[in-house]
């Protein structure tokens, strides 16, 4: 730069001074001019402004790594580092001059300080600790004051959940930074990410994010103090320490002070405070930041810039000078004097740098920043390839270029590694930049550019998919805004709200979508819920208008509308008379819940109508008196089935015109159960399961045995009564259904059950059973079943020879005329008329017989076992003789009644008279059977 009598003013105060601003108002105000930033995404920022004043013809844009020179270029943007010497432009500015103290690059602000002026006016823009520095070193210097225009107040700690909207939340660490912003995403929707390693292209498609509304949080490395203009209202930090690239130190009030700036920008207050595991700030630094008062810089950092490369010694003594004045300070050894000594020590390199121009080249290489940060070794290695490569062949390889550039252009990976290879390919694209460098500079600064973007541009689309939650953001958005939501409710029930997936309308209860936790969670429930109102009312109205086809309850009582559970029954003042209690969410309104609740109501009401029809009519029928109104009532009470035991003396005491008025109504007297045969079908049955569960109390309810089936196996833990309920009575290990066991009774009352008797093929045709099966229930009926076994008599078709005919007596050769076939064939074989699977299980316990043995067959015997003052047992058809076993076997076994009973044809006697016999009860079903029997006899 060109230093002369030109104007030097030093423009000096806070953040939030508009200290840039008017920079770039004096640059434009002459022909040429030239800026320097201390970042390339302010330099971004700035270069953009003036295009949009200006247009892009005239404006450059030089960084370390991005070269924007139009042909007719008048105003130039560039990084400190970047700035153009000897051009003599009419105006030079240097923003944020404080940085002249910084330990990394602090010489080269100084140097900007002492060298960089305008042919007419040159400004210096920073903090106003730099004023008796530069006073001392530029005395032609002019001092400006800029106040901050709004006010910086310190609000204290905070937890980042109670975070206000706009803030900016610093960390020092990406690690850190990304911490903070899975917090944010979890709690607020989301957060944008802006670090200083990020490419220009990445940092303002966060930026966009924030600055646009999408989301409310931004979390930052100390990067936005640098100038970098937000909206931002809050500023937390999360440390008061950071790393500088030596040790850990704490933040000084002045560097706090840079950083909390950024809140309030133009006329809006702001405020400042901690957050996380940061300490409170002690009071005095909170005021010091407040009213803008810091210790003045008194040292500021320097290297010398009259550089010598008659050889790497005498480069390395030139850069190693002290400096003579009491201002300033020897800076410490920058990456690039690091990486000089440490390509001194390679003797290739050393061989090659023996001249003033490779001394120069090799200076140049050893300025390339270490963008990828892996290890000083790593990256000398690196600066020694390319070294290499400018000083044999003039310029790098193309196809070394293409290799490292091709290594890196992929888009896949996570956000570490995508940061990773943007840090790579930066290095490339600051080759690319330097003139000479390569063979086609357009061509690989295009090639560059173009991976850096692509790179940039898919490590975005992975921080917003990581950090930001698109649908809670908008959701708050929009109700922080009072805007009226949008809901769509598919076909499916997945509700959309402006857009966005938020979860599914089951019923008239929403279900937040379950990937969302905690705040995030009630975040989204809360907006969709306002959101969702005028389709709860259509939905209700849908509802109330549907056919009961579409309702139905569950077996636990729940009430259904399709596949959406919208209520549960409860129990009422009457059994037949349940309660709904309907499932519908606050938000919906008390009308939406009213008409659910209406509609329910009105189908339990109908379905109870119609499916206990029979029994309603028995409990309306005024007809009915005395003892038949009161049997009437136990019916209604039991729900259409009475086990006949617990009301026997009941039954006992109704005459026969009671009797007949109750079987109008449908009520059969069976011998074991009083119920009415339609509600046993499985619709009633179910019904019934649920309302005797409801009335009960019980809190998980039987469900009711599969329809169709003769005999269920028992159920285990089931309440009592359980099976009463189902329509089957329990006997053994297996139910049998209430209708069937009375056919099953009506065919042993045709049975001598004191004498004992065998299972009749119909017996077991009817229960669908094996004989073992059968016997079991029969236990559980009351009697005995003796096992027992024996030859297995052939069919009679069979003919015997001659010979052994005519040894045998006559009476033996066939069975007697009145024994029943049942007790000669066995059962199984008459059981297989009707199933192979009883034939099997019959025979299953005798071993397959030889030829020379006799086949071997199993029977049972019952015989009734309970005491005849418990249970009478069942009756003997009329007319049949007492204590006559029906039908001796005429082979001369045993016969088949118990152990030690009568012989056969032995006669008893008694000194009563006849018992009379009881008159036949017309009303009974089986009276003609009865009669026929009776006069048969």
């Amino acid at each position: 730069m060109v230093s002369g009598s030109s104007r030097v003013v030093a423009v000096l105060g806070p953040t939030n001074t508009g200290k840039t601003h008017y920079a770039i108002e004096r640059m434009l105000g002459y022909r040429t001019g030239v800026i320097g930033l201390p970042l390339r995404l302010l330099a971004r920022e700035v270069y953009d402004k003036i295009v949009a004043i200006r247009g892009p013809s005239v404006v450059a844009l030089v960084t370390g790594e991005e070269r924007i020179v139009p042909p007719r270029t008048q105003y130039w943007v560039c990084t400190v580092e970047a700035m153009p010497e000897g051009m003599g432009a009419d105006f030079v500015a240097i923003d944020e001059i404080q940085l002249c103290a910084d330990p990394e690059r602090g010489h080269v602000f100084t140097d900007r300080l002492l060298c960089a002026r305008g042919t007419n006016e040159t400004l210096f823009l920073g903090s106003d600790t730099m004023r008796g520095t530069i006073a001392a070193l530029v005395p032609e210097a002019q001092f400006v004051r800029r106040e901050r225009m709004s006010q910086l107040v310190y609000s204290g700690s905070r937890k980042i959940s109670r975070m206000p909207a706009r803030s900016a939340i610093v960390g020092f660490s990406v690690e850190n930074v990304y911490a903070i912003a899975e917090l944010l995403r979890r709690q607020k929707g989301g957060a944008a990410v802006v670090m200083g390693a990020l490419s220009p292209r990445t940092r303002n498609a966060q930026v966009d994010l924030y600055q646009n509304g999408e989301v409310d949080y931004l979390v930052a490395t100390d990067a936005i103090g640098m100038g970098l203009n937000l909206d931002v209202n809050h500023v937390a930090f999360s440390s008061l320490t950071k790393f500088d690239g030596r040790r850990m130190r704490p933040l000084a009030p002045n560097e706090l002070a840079q950083i909390a700036g950024r809140a309030g920008r133009g006329m809006s207050d702001g405020t400042f405070g901690v957050t996380g595991e940061a300490p409170p700030l002690d009071e005095g630094v909170a005021q010091a930041i407040m009213d803008s008062r810091f210790t003045p810089m008194k040292k500021l950092n320097w290297r010398n810039a009259a550089l010598r490369f008659g050889s790497i010694e005498a480069l390395i003594d030139s850069l190693e000078i002290a400096p003579n004045d009491e201002h300033l300070t020897k800076a410490r050894p920058a990456d690039d004097l690091n990486a000089l000594k440490s390509l001194s020590q390679v003797t290739e390199v050393m061989a090659r740098a023996s001249d003033g121009p490779s001394v120069r080249l090799l200076w140049d290489v050893c300025r390339i920043p270490d963008f990828r940060g892996i290890s000083h070794a790593e990256h000398a290695s690196l600066l020694e390839v390319i070294y290499g490569h400018l000083h044999q062949q003039g310029v790098i390889p193309d196809d070394f270029m293409a290799r490292q550039i091709r290594r890196i252009d992929r888009t896949d990976g996570d956000i570490d590694a995508l940061s990773k290879r943007l840090a790579y390919i930066r290095t490339w694209t600051y080759v690319a930049q330097r003139n000479g460098w390569v063979r086609d500079e357009s061509h690989w600064r295009e090639e560059t550019r173009t991976v850096e973007d692509r790179l940039s541009d898919a490590l975005h689309e992975r921080l917003t998919q990581r950090f930001v939650d698109r649908r809670t953001s908008v959701l708050l958005r929009r109700l922080k805004q009072k805007e009226a939501l949008l809901a769509e409710v598919n076909d499916k029930g997945e509700v959309t709200v402006e857009g966005e997936f938020v979860g599914r309308l089951e019923g008239f209860r929403f279900s937040p979508d379950k990937a969302a936790h905690g705040a995030e969670a009630k975040a989204l429930k809360s907006a969709s819920l306002q959101a969702l109102a005028p389709q709860f009312h259509l939905r209700a109205d849908r509802f109330y208008n549907a056919p009961d086809t579409e309702i139905d309850f569950t077996d636990q009582g729940g009430l259904m509308w399709g596949e959406y559970a919208v209520g549960k029954l409860v129990a009422g003042a009457d059994a037949l008379k349940p309660v709904v209690e309907v499932f519908v969410d606050e938000a919906a309104g008390p009308d939406v819940e009213q008409k659910v609740q209406r509609r329910l109501q009105h189908f339990i009401d109908r379905k109870v109508a119609a499916l206990f029809e029979p029994l309603l009519n028995l409990s309306r029928d005024e007809e009915l008196s005395g003892l038949a109104k009161g049997f009437a009532f136990r019916m209604v009470e039991a729900l259409g089935v009475l086990p006949r035991a617990q009301v026997a003396q009941e039954v006992k005491d109704l005459d026969q015109d009671a009797r007949g008025a109750l079987r109008k109504h449908g009520i059969r007297f069976g011998q074991f159960t009083i119920f009415m045969p339609l509600l046993l079908k499985p619709a009633p049955t179910r019904l019934r399961l649920v309302l005797w569960a409801l009335s009960s109390g019980l809190q998980e309810f039987p469900e009711a045995p599969p329809p169709g089936l003769v005999t269920v196996p028992v159920a285990k833990d089931a309440p009592q009564g359980y099976d009463t309920m189902c329509g089957y009575r329990d006997a053994g290990e297996r139910s049998i259904r209430i209708d069937m066991l009375e056919r099953l009774a009506d065919m042993l009352r045709a049975e001598d059950s004191r004498g004992g008797f065998e299972a009749k093929p119909d017996m077991l045709s009817i229960t669908g059973m094996t004989l073992e099966q059968f016997a079991d229930l029969m236990q559980g009926l009351g009697y005995k079943a003796e096992r027992g076994e024996r030859e297995k008599v052939k069919p009679a078709s069979v003919e015997l020879p001659v010979a052994e005919a005519t040894e045998q007596p006559v009476a033996e050769e066939t069975p007697a005329a009145d024994t029943a076939p049942e007790e000669v064939a066995a059962p199984a074989e008459a059981l297989a008329e009707a199933t192979e699977s009883t034939e099997a299980a019959a025979e299953a316990p005798v071993p397959e017989a030889t030829p020379d043995e006799p086949e071997v067959e199993v029977f049972f015997t019952f015989t009734w076992g309970r005491p005849r003052q418990q249970n009478r047992g069942p009756r003997r058809e009329q007319g049949q003789g007492k204590g006559k076993p029906r039908g001796k076997p005429q082979d001369g076994r045993k016969p088949h009644g118990k152990k030690g009973g009568k012989p056969q044809g032995a006669k008893s006697f008694s000194s009563r008279p006849p018992k009379k016999e009881k008159a036949i009860d017309p009303d009974n079903p089986f009276a003609a059977a009865l009669m026929g029997l009776k006069d048969g006899n």
